[in-house]
């Protein structure tokens, strides 16, 4: 099993997880030509993902899908919620999903996590494939109890360290949005997301780390570095996803290709 993630910030989100058998897209926040060149950019073409799963209806998670989805006839997975929020055209039925309710994807198991952000029906999702285990967790403004344990043992992460309390205090932001983003159902900031690894890894099952959806004006990678960095002893292997362009794959286990 591997994971890489195609752009990761307020201006679009694509993250891929793949099996031997089994390529997921979590969410698409990328015009149609760039997802396309994205894909190309990691070795992956459009024929290559099975079905694309949505988190929530922000537009920088969902832009995309429906283009991406009914130009080449992709199953799409997302809440109720998320549903009846969805702004599109109708040319895609997404299958409903229901947080806490495992599904199957080829050889994939995945679990839809509830998690507190302001969206209709948010979640994110864990994947599991044999013994191996995976997650993607970005938007959620703090974190539960039913979060960290869904997510324990994970051998892979895709977390948000969103912002640095102090550049989001003294920042450009009205004082309504620094609200927002700091909020509760808002976004991790560096010290939750060191938290939450703490919390998850106490096993230290987890080795490979990607670092996602920092705020281009709310953070700074050497913040988060310096904020996770007491976490990170047992981790063999961390990535800070880009914005700009698509980062290499993280191998959790070797990919048996015919």
């Amino acid at each position: 099993m591997r994971i890489a993630a195609l752009g990761s910030g307020s201006k679009g989100n694509a993250v891929l997880l793949q099996s031997a058998a089994t390529t997921l897209m979590i969410d698409c926040g990328f015009g149609l030509r760039e997802t396309e060149k994205r894909l190309t950019a990691i070795g992956l073409v459009p024929a290559d993902i099975n079905a694309i799963l949505v988190t929530h209806e922000h537009q920088d998670h969902i832009s995309g899908v429906e283009p991406f989805a009914a130009r080449h006839a992709l199953p799409v997975f997302m809440t109720e919620g998320t549903s009846r929020s969805w702004k599109h055209r109708g040319r895609v039925e997404p299958s409903i999903l229901r947080a806490g309710e495992p599904i199957t994807i080829g050889d994939l198991k995945i679990v839809p996590v509830a998690v507190p952000h302001d969206a209709r029906e948010p979640v994110q999702f864990v994947f599991s494939c044999g013994e191996l285990k995976a997650g993607v967790l970005t938007d959620l403004g703090s974190l539960t109890p039913h979060v960290v344990e869904a997510y324990e043992g994970c051998h892979a992460l895709l977390v948000e360290a969103n912002h640095d309390q102090e550049m989001l205090r003294n920042g450009p932001y009205p004082a309504s949005l620094k609200r927002r983003v700091g909020g509760n159902w808002g976004h991790l900031n560096n010290e939750q997301t060191a938290e939450f690894i703490a919390r998850v890894n106490t096993a230290g099952s987890l080795k490979n780390l990607i670092v996602g959806h920092i705020s281009e004006q709310n953070n700074q990678i050497e913040l988060a570095e310096k904020a996770l960095a007491s976490q990170l002893d047992s981790v063999e292997q961390v990535l800070f996803a880009s914005q700009d362009q698509p980062m290499d794959w993280i191998e959790l286990a070797p990919i048996n290709r015919l």
